[in-house]
């Protein structure tokens, strides 16, 4: 086995970059113009073939909003669930459809399909542009489900900071107390993409940021598969995940 990846124990799909929000704080940047998502045959091919010689704790799917592909979503889970994958986690932001029918359909699509839990991010940058009443239907119809569901906000500076933006997001939390749902630890922004381009002055330009989602090289953890197949140094849809893996070097 490779050193590099042998203590390889966690996937992640980026299903796609489209997304419904036009968040401030968006280490991707704008997403204007994204379309499209990942291969759904050539994803669940890498699941089980990961995991045919990989012990995998943990997957995850996020975007973009990923929920624009719900069927890509369940596909993904499905296999994980089939590999026996324990933790099975999905990032978003609860607004994909408008249409409440829609809405709880894709719900009972993503618990058959095993999804063990739901990070929903809702913050002062999410409701910017994102609605709040559909994402909270989507809530209330997690919760009815078999489905774990935590808020997962974003933070500017601290938790603690008491800047607008984090004024807002706790207001925002708020609306779904009648819910009952626990606040996870969510995410501080680091200056990356729109964060950088529009909350530049929240940031020290004498501190050095680090992205809480960079790997060390050397210890391959997690691999991310992008939406145009790429992951490590490789291409999944030129190169079996396996090869890649075998001839990753940092």
């Amino acid at each position: 086995m490779n050193e590099y990846v042998k203590n390889l124990n966690r996937i992640e799909f980026v299903v796609t970059m489209a997304c419904t929000g036009k968040c401030k704080h968006c280490s991707e940047g704008e997403h204007a113009g994204c379309a499209g998502h990942i291969d759904v045959d050539v994803a669940v091919k890498a699941v089980r073939d990961v995991c045919e010689n990989y012990k995998i704790e943990s997957l995850m799917t996020f975007g973009g909003e990923p929920l624009l592909y719900p069927e890509v979503v369940c596909a993904i889970h499905s296999a994980a669930t089939e590999r026996g994958i324990p933790k099975r986690d999905l990032i978003t932001n609860g607004f994909f459809s408008k249409d409440r029918n829609r809405i709880e359909e894709v719900v009972s699509k993503l618990e058959d399909s095993g999804v063990s839990q739901i990070l929903l991010s809702v913050d002062a940058f999410h409701q910017e542009t994102i609605p709040l009443e559909p994402v909270k239907f989507f809530a209330e119809c997690v919760t009815k489900s078999k489905i774990s569901i935590k808020l997962s906000p974003a933070w500017l500076v601290s938790e603690d900071d008491n800047n607008l933006y984090n004024v807002r997001t706790r207001e925002i939390i708020k609306e779904f107390d009648y819910l009952n749902i626990p606040v996870g630890s969510g995410n501080i922004i680091f200056p990356r993409g729109n964060a950088l381009k529009y909350l530049g002055e929240y940031f020290d330009e004498n501190t050095e940021y680090s992205s809480p989602y960079d790997e060390d090289s050397n210890d391959i953890r997690t691999i991310s598969f992008s939406p145009n197949g790429d992951v490590l140094n490789g291409n999944v849809y030129q190169k079996d995940i396996l090869d890649i893996l075998n001839e990753y070097q940092p």
